[in-house]
């Protein structure tokens, strides 16, 4: 049985998007199937074309990768982190396949220097990892992605806190669900901005990822960070005075100079902490 199942709380309003597989699934695993067999039996009835593995020993970057492009099998473990691997990989079966692809492909870039036949670890794989960890998406009204951008907290959940009720707010990093399985303050999302006109329904959003998830976009790193459990309607605390003044969670945004002498808002980065806002 994978450990932290029992622990998962389907009325959390995070999961909504998830509980019609994922609860049958989880109760499987919990009466004694392996995870790797209960993802592979959702999937079959879905008609999807990848396929779980049960996983015995780690792998590294390069041959877990190249696994799943090659024979479409995805190593999985009984624990949680790969339980909702295995769920993301059901519910976005193209945007999973295109950070597969893109993994693989800059996986296959030599790194300059010295090193001759060891990969490439740049920007674009840096923001594959990101994404496929941390990654919530967000259809929302310009000022509601304005003031995320800007890390104007205040505005974001005071003024304009009225706007959620038209902003659509969908997770899609495993690691990011994993956390929420005990869910605290500072759990924070890498936002990735969805259009106003693009289809919401699930394989019409799938087929938009996947096409907008490009090598040239990732490396920018596109992201806004949000601390999830700020958005109105996902946890109470976020009702109580004060709940957004705290600092060490809703950090302001930085100024850094430009190179020609004038001022720029920026957030930190935040790829390499998921847990704050920058």
């Amino acid at each position: 049985m994978a450990p932290g199942l029992i622990d998962i709380d389907w009325e959390a309003p995070w999961l909504a998007p998830w509980r019609a597989v994922g609860e049958p699934l989880a109760a499987t695993a919990l009466a004694g199937a392996s995870v790797a067999d209960g993802l592979n039996q959702a999937a079959q009835a879905a008609g999807l074309a990848c396929r779980f593995q049960p996983q015995t020993q780690a792998a590294g970057a390069a041959a877990y990768e190249q696994g799943i492009h090659e024979q479409g099998l995805v190593p999985t473990r009984d624990n949680l982190h790969d339980f909702f691997n295995g769920l993301c990989w059901l519910h976005w079966p193209l945007a999973k396949q295109q950070l597969n692809r893109l993994h693989v492909r800059e996986l296959a870039r030599p790194a300059p220097g010295p090193a001759p036949g060891r990969s490439l670890r740049g920007p674009v794989r840096d923001a594959l990892t990101v994404f496929d960890e941390n990654a919530a998406l967000l259809q929302a009204p310009d000022p509601v992605w304005q003031a995320l951008q800007e890390r104007r907290w205040a505005d974001l959940f005071g003024p304009l806190r009225p706007l959620w009720g038209e902003a659509r707010l969908l997770l899609f990093g495993h690691a990011l669900l994993e956390q929420l399985v005990r869910p605290y303050k500072a759990i924070t999302a890498h936002v990735w901005r969805v259009p106003g006109e693009c289809d919401f329904h699930p394989a019409a959003l799938d087929a938009w990822l996947a096409a907008d998830l490009t090598p040239t976009k990732l490396a920018t790193k596109p992201f806004a960070p949000l601390p999830v459990l700020g958005v109105p309607g996902w946890w109470a605390a976020n009702e109580q005075p004060g709940f957004y003044q705290d600092s060490w969670v809703f950090r302001p945004a930085r100024q850094r100079p430009l190179e020609a002498g004038r001022g720029v808002v920026h957030g930190a980065g935040a790829a390499h902490d998921r847990h704050r806002a920058h």
